[in-house]
């Protein structure tokens, strides 16, 4: 990744930072600090390096930078591989957070505590097919092994 958490935060949503026909830094940098702050991202400031973080803070930073957009979806494919504990933490409790608020959250992940623990259904995939749906609170380890392992 390159570039700074300022860059990397207000990108997808450029038109939003626009004043008159240039962006404002002033807008981007605000946005930036913003983000920095709901997603608890460790860093100095907006205008620091993004890979001069932590795997994790990189991936707060992507996320803060897609929630910017305010989706009403939002589609994360393992959210949370290779980041430490805490940060793994963090984004649960966003990914937790986003679904109180009445976003539709799409996690694909292939961590089964993290399915488990911040899931409400579950959709198994086998061998690129919809296996099953089943409801979290109604199923447990060994019925996801069986349906991933259905069209095997």
């Amino acid at each position: 990744m390159k570039g700074d958490l300022t860059f990397n935060t207000t990108i997808a949503n450029l038109e939003q930072y626009k004043s008159g026909v240039a962006l404002s830094d002033s807008k981007m940098v605000k946005a930036a600090a913003k983000e920095i702050k709901v997603m608890h991202t460790k860093c100095m400031e907006p205008d620091d390096m993004i890979s001069s973080l932590s795997r994790g803070n990189q991936q707060k930073v992507i996320m803060g930078k897609w929630l910017e957009r305010s989706p009403q979806v939002f589609m994360m494919d393992e959210p949370t591989r290779g980041i430490d504990v805490g940060a793994k933490y963090e984004i649960y409790e966003l990914i937790i957070e986003m679904a109180k608020k009445g976003k539709t959250i799409i996690v694909v992940s292939s961590e089964m505590p993290e399915i488990l623990g911040i899931t409400n259904r579950i959709g198994v995939m086998s061998n690129g097919r919809l296996s099953g749906i089943v409801n979290t609170k109604e199923t447990n380890q060994e019925e996801l092994l069986r349906l991933s392992a259905k069209y095997l």
